[in-house]
């Protein structure tokens, strides 16, 4: 079966284009969806719609006479639906340099005709990049699913301090009533919008709501507004040739130089309109910079609101902003600086999709080098960049769900792993998020070392992916520095564990070194010392032990 993966070349006409010549975002966002959708039903075998678009960002701006290169491909199949990656691409033909547009992740889900049963067929994956983006996709779906949840959370903290800020907001000079900025707008779904069963083409509607956000945004800058990123666009209904669809727009708050533009789009056909009756089609939130002539960024105006509505709308844009800092901040961390996060809450799943990213893709890496061999162990460094990184891989004589269970609590560990003095849960996020404190032994007379990390666990969506413990550094408020530990942190490590059938399993520990774990390590890599087969000895037979025991006991 030929791969799900679709590659769009586009030049780019004055018809494509703004006023200063550059391509409108719009037209990207119908050519993306386009292009998505093609992947997506050329895998399903049938038509799909658009259910939700992630949160895009824009690196560059195309011009009039380049040509955009779109390349869209299934990352991973679920039962009704699909996630399709997409990478864009803007080419200058007279110096053939690339850049990079943007990265997005797209859902669509399969219509079958009539009441025909729908399980989707699992995606081919040839490379170790789409392995990498298969296990990375149920993690991103996570995300979504999430969502809702930490904006909820985060504008509930903010009703805390509600009436401060409605007072703010009345005494402060120079600042526009974002009234001003409401534009409101319809459009008729013709047959050229929509598909062969008559739905509008999600593309088009966003590049309808572009379009209106941009004007709304004008109003408010009184300059050229480009579209910098879009918020996670969430279809809640589908819109069909003949419905008029309205799009209503308004500023609901500005940050220096950005400003965020909410939209709204309904729905209704004659006979719904004569009833007063409308259907919510989607909501989105675009984020644009001002600029000027020359293309400088330029600095916006404060806003006001004056109703209840544009106050949530006021509080709502500052949460997701927040939630926009946090997600860049994390998912952008360098992988030669460690460094630990300040943990949050309203976003843990976005900590969370970090730390098992971070293992995952550790874990794909090319070129481990397998340093000895024990019996049923085999130890890999890796280097990258001055990097490196420590594979032990065990062959274990116990079920893969129960190794999960066991592995997963570290406060057992401290029977197996004579670097941990002691392991204490500090915060249970939920029942596959836990923050702990951990003291290890003083190495070379120096002072006792502490780690605060949080542990993430996920079981495997079938039986070929692995179960996964991914730990990583956290700061946490509540367990501050103590004078008589030297704290320190992990920068990725954790355990991916494979079934090899129904009594054994591979369990793989990987650790991405730092100064702070380095002593523990150094001496075993230069052959004087067996601390890490040691250790990996001692997992083994716990690991076998328990499962004794537990045996045992259902006899």
């Amino acid at each position: 079966m030929e791969r799900a993966e679709v590659h769009m070349c586009q030049p780019i006409f004055p018809a494509h284009a703004t006023h200063r010549g550059e391509l409108s975002a719009g037209q990207l966002l119908k050519w993306i969806d386009t292009t998505a959708c093609l992947a997506a039903e050329k895998h399903a075998g049938m038509s799909c719609v658009t259910a939700s678009v992630d949160d895009i960002q824009f690196e560059e701006t195309a011009r009039i006479g380049q040509i955009i290169s779109i390349k869209a491909k299934v990352n991973r199949a679920f039962s009704t639906s699909m996630e399709v990656g997409v990478k864009v691409t803007v080419q200058d033909t007279l110096t053939s340099v690339q850049k990079l547009i943007s990265v997005a992740f797209s859902t669509y889900v399969a219509r079958p005709v009539g009441a025909e049963k729908l399980n989707l067929r699992p995606v081919k994956l040839e490379s170790a990049q789409d392995h990498l983006e298969h296990s990375l996709a149920s993690e991103r779906r996570r995300i979504r699913l999430d969502h809702e949840h930490v904006f909820k959370t985060l504008m509930q903290e903010s009703n805390v301090e509600e009436d401060h800020c409605d007072n703010a907001s009345d005494t402060e000079e120079d600042t526009i009533s974002t009234d001003l900025t409401r534009v409101q707008s319809i459009e008729l779904a013709l047959p050229p919008h929509a598909n062969h069963h008559g739905n509008t083409f999600g593309g088009q509607i966003m590049a309808w709501m572009e379009t209106v956000a941009t004007i709304s945004a004008s109003r408010l800058c009184h300059s050229y507004p480009t579209l910098k990123s879009v918020d996670m666009f969430k279809f809640r209904g589908p819109s069909t040739v003949g419905d008029r669809l309205v799009f209503k727009a308004m500023v609901n708050n500005t940050f220096q130089k950005s400003v965020e533009v909410g939209v709204r789009v309904e729905a209704y056909n004659c006979e719904e309109w004569t009833k007063g009756q409308v259907r919510h089609i989607n909501s989105a939130f675009l984020i644009f910079n001002a600029v000027n002539d020359k293309g400088e960024l330029l600095t916006v105006p404060r806003v006001k609101p004056t109703t209840k509505d544009g106050l949530r709308r006021y509080h709502g844009a500052i949460a997701r902003r927040r939630i926009r800092l946090a997600r860049k901040y994390i998912l952008s961390s360098k992988e030669d600086t460690p460094s630990s996060d300040l943990w949050d809450r309203s976003n843990q799943a976005y900590f969370s999709y970090s730390n098992v990213a971070t293992l995952t893709v550790l874990a794909a890496k090319c070129g481990w080098e397998i340093t000895s061999t024990l019996d049923n162990i085999k130890i890999f460094t890796h280097e990258e960049s001055d990097i490196l990184s420590v594979k032990v891989e065990m062959q274990v004589r116990i079920s893969s769900n129960l190794a999960f269970f066991l592995l997963s609590d570290f406060r057992l560990r401290r029977q197996w792993d004579r670097h941990y003095l002691t392991c204490e849960v500090v915060e249970l996020v939920n029942e596959d998020e836990k923050i702990y404190h951990i003291t290890s032994p003083s190495v070379n007379s120096n002072k006792p070392k502490d780690f605060v990390v949080l542990v993430s666990r996920r079981q495997p969506c079938k039986s070929s992916d692995p179960y996964i413990i991914a730990v990583k550094s956290v700061t946490l408020t509540s367990v501050p520095p103590f004078p008589h530990y030297c704290r320190n942190e992990i920068l990725c490590a954790g355990f991916l564990i494979h079934n090899d059938g129904n009594t054994f399993c591979t369990v793989s520990y990987f650790n991405q070194v730092t100064s702070g774990v380095l002593p523990y390590l150094a001496a075993n890599l230069t052959g004087s010392s067996k601390s890490i087969g040691d250790t990996a000895s001692a997992c083994i037979r716990f690991l076998e032990m328990e499962s004794s025991k537990i045996n045992s006991t259902f006899k």
